[in-house]
């Protein structure tokens, strides 16, 4: 880790293919170095912050000539020097340069070793460090504006209010190690049991608003549901304005879901229409039923459709019920409807009468989940946090387990696993499992 960390690291930061500029970012010890050596300009910390002309060359060859922006160290990026050359699109300009920078010094930087560095130098606490990959990877402006918002700090302080807590409890435990118990407070340990109590609820707490963060990161599962011939596949491609899935007359088209993705007044949607809910003695159909009920199992929302009105029974909290193909339905035009199953929403995925109420619907939804899972917190934590808080209350468990014999030592070493547990989520302890875990899922260049 510290060998990697000493290396001039070097990696085309712009997505490849044909556009207008490319970027090659150069980080470590040694860009003023490498940057001196391709653009030919002397560079040192004076040019901090400004961008300069250059012709990028490499024994004496001119590849491209472009924009030198210098960084100078713990004002960049990553905390270190760093250099990007900014050349010409396409792909042959920007390869170019790199090799030139790696030519003189630097090496191919690993997925997200930049932002890693910054997560390593301070830059970065492990909770901002994912909010980047997830602004990155954002497919809405609320996916992205929450990200944003943990990119700013938000959730932190929950966090480090955690950390100096089960730091405090520590040290309290390791100075009980030094002295005679007869010295201690007759409440010694009823009094940090408590606070391990308190611990414990408010990781619960925080725990519990991993739903929206997920929804926002991961997209928001709304399964279209409903036997044969139910209009699923059209209203699928009515919401997407597309004709993404096969329509029939013949029931029974679709034996297996379907997925694509969906902006729903900035909610990501994983939209899956589903193989239509029946019975059925042809092997493949019901393999497709059977994986319509394991969606449905899973789904933060189910469109549930009919088109007479009766509506196959299934047990889901989060259910819209919907009358389909409301266009051939005589008395659709007097029902408003609020999708209940007493009274359904009518929509035409032909007309596109319903579909701005069904949009609305699926909207008010989300909220009214995002809005139980956030009780008191503001935080909304990623599944790798998650892990991390999972690990700390299973040893402020054990600690206060260990009470029962009033064995100080035992509730002492909990605690303080607990405690550097905590410190991963701001940056006070890490482990190599724990980086590559999260910086794998960053592109090279990040």
């Amino acid at each position: 880790m510290d060998s990697d960390r000493a290396d001039t690291i070097a990696a085309i930061s712009t997505p490849p293919g044909r556009g207008g500029v490319a970027v090659v970012r150069v980080s470590g010890p040694d860009a003023f170095a490498v940057g001196a050596k391709v653009s030919g300009r002397k560079i040192d910390a004076s040019l901090a912050g400004r961008f300069f002309h250059a012709r990028f060359v490499r024994e004496g060859k001119t590849l491209d000539d472009g924009l030198v922006l210098v960084f100078a160290a713990p004002k960049s990026y990553t905390g270190e020097d760093a250099v990007e050359f900014h050349t010409h699109g396409g792909t042959i300009a920007s390869r170019r340069v790199l090799e030139a920078a790696l030519a003189c010094g630097a090496r191919i930087a690993r997925r997200g070793e930049f932002t890693e560095r910054a997560f390593l130098n301070g830059k970065l606490d492990l909770t901002e460090a994912e909010a980047v990959i997830d602004l990155i990877d954002a497919k809405t402006d609320r996916s992205a504006d929450e990200a944003l918002s943990r990119l700013g700090g938000a959730g932190r302080r929950d966090f480090e209010k955690l950390y100096e807590a089960a730091i405090g409890v520590s040290s309290d435990l390791e100075f009980a190690l030094d002295v005679s118990e007869d010295d201690l407070p007759g409440n010694f340990f009823f009094g940090v049991t408590d606070r391990l109590s308190g611990l414990v609820a408010d990781i619960g707490r925080l725990m519990s608003t991993v739903r929206e963060g997920r929804i926002l990161r991961e997209g928001a599962l709304v399964v279209l549901a409903g036997e044969p011939n139910a209009g699923k596949s059209s209203l699928m491609n009515a919401l997407l304005r597309d004709n993404r899935a096969i329509v029939s007359d013949v029931a029974g088209t679709t034996r297996d879901s379907i997925e694509e993705w969906l902006d729903i007044d900035g909610w990501p949607v994983r939209l899956t229409d589903t193989a239509g809910l029946r019975k059925s003695s042809d092997a493949i159909e019901a393999e497709g039923v059977r994986r319509s009920e394991s969606l449905i199992g899973k789904a933060n929302i189910v469109v549930m459709l009919s088109e007479t009105g009766k509506f196959p029974s299934i047990d889901h909290t989060n259910t819209i019920f919907v009358r389909s193909k409301s266009d051939l339905l005589a008395d659709a035009g007097g029902h408003a409807g609020n999708g209940s199953r007493k009274s359904p929403l009518f929509v035409s995925s032909k007309t596109g009468a319903g579909l701005a109420e069904l949009r609305t619907a699926i909207v008010s939804l989300l909220e009214e989940i995002s809005e139980k899972d956030k009780d008191a917190g503001e935080a909304d934590i990623s599944l790798e946090q998650m892990k991390v808080l999972l690990q700390a209350s299973e040893e402020i468990t054990n600690a206060i387990g260990a009470f029962a014999t009033h064995d100080l030592l035992l509730m002492a070493n909990h605690i303080r696993k607990a405690a550097e547990t905590v410190g991963r989520l701001v940056g006070k302890t890490y482990t190599d499992d724990l980086l590559d875990s999260i910086f794998s899922r960053f592109c090279v260049g990040k």
